[in-house]
C-alpha cells in the first residue's frame, strides 16, 4: 500500500492501531474534530504532532515525516537472539471506560461509548474488540479485586456459554460479574458463583440473562504512595 503522503501515512498508523479515527486522536491527547481537520488539510501537520505521534506510536519518525525506510524501522542489536516485533504490532491498545460494570442495570452497550473512554492501554492477548472496565465490591476477592478492573467482550448468543468462566452477567434488574456453572439437575438454570466462599451460589433462569460479556482478562493492582 502506497502512503505517499503525511496524512496516509497517519492514516495507516490509525488503521494499525484498530483504533476509530475519534480514539486515536484522544489518544494523542487531542481534539478528534482538529485531527480530522489536519488530515484533511485544513490545518497543517505541525513537527509538534508528528513528534506527538512518533512518541506515542514508538515509529518512525524519518519515515511518518518523510517517508523514508519503514514505519517500524528499530536500530539493529548484534546480541540479540530473536529480533521481537515492535511492542503496537503484538499488542492492541484497548479503551478503558469510566464506568463501574456492577453499577446499575443499563444494557452495557448504550454505556460503552466514545464520552466515557478515559485512556487505552496495551497488554499482550487482550483483543481489540474487548472494552475495559472497573469491578467494585468483594465478591470476586481474590481473583478481581475491588476497584480492580476486567476486559470483557460481548457475547452475541446467550445460549454459548463457556462454562466456569468468569462474565458480566446482564439481567432485567442489575449486573454481575460471577462464574457461570452449569446446574447439575435442571437445564433452565444456571448457577452464579462468586470467588470469594462467604458468598452463596445463586441459581438463575437461563431465559433472565438478556446480555453476556465474557470476562478476557483480569487487571489487579495496587496504588501505594
Amino acid at each position: 500500500m502506497s502512503h505517499t503522503h503525511i496524512s496516509d501515512r497517519i492514516r495507516y498508523l490509525i488503521e494499525q492501531s484498530r483504533l476509530s479515527q475519534a480514539n486515536f486522536a484522544r489518544r494523542l491527547g487531542m481534539d478528534p474534530a482538529n485531527l480530522s481537520k489536519h488530515l484533511s488539510g485544513k490545518l497543517p501537520i505541525t513537527p509538534g504532532l508528528i513528534n506527538r505521534i512518533v512518541a506515542d506510536m514508538n515509529v518512525s519518525k524519518s519515515w511518518l515525516a518523510d517517508g523514508i525506510g519503514l514505519p517500524f524501522d528499530r536500530p539493529e542489536h548484534h546480541n540479540t537472539i530473536t529480533e521481537q516485533p515492535p511492542l503496537t504490532a503484538r499488542c492492541n491498545p484497548v479503551p478503558v471506560y469510566d464506568l463501574d460494570v456492577t453499577a446499575g442495570c443499563v444494557e452495557l452497550s448504550r454505556l460503552l461509548t466514545d464520552d466515557r473512554i478515559v485512556g487505552c492501554i496495551a497488554l499482550p492477548n487482550i483483543g481489540p474488540d474487548c472494552a475495559i472496565v472497573r469491578v467494585s465490591g468483594n465478591s470476586m476477592t481474590p481473583v478481581i479485586n475491588n476497584g480492580g478492573f476486567v476486559a470483557i467482550r460481548r457475547i452475541a448468543n446467550t445460549d454459548c456459554i463457556f462454562w466456569g468462566q468468569i462474565y458480566v452477567i446482564m439481567l432485567e434488574d442489575y449486573r454481575m460479574v460471577k462464574y457461570l456453572r452449569r446446574h447439575p439437575s435442571d437445564p433452565d438454570l444456571v448457577l452464579l458463583r462468586s470467588a470469594n466462599p462467604d458468598y452463596d451460589d445463586m441459581e438463575v433462569p437461563r431465559k433472565d440473562i438478556i446480555g453476556l460479556y465474557l470476562v478476557e482478562s483480569v487487571i489487579n493492582y495496587d496504588i501505594r504512595c
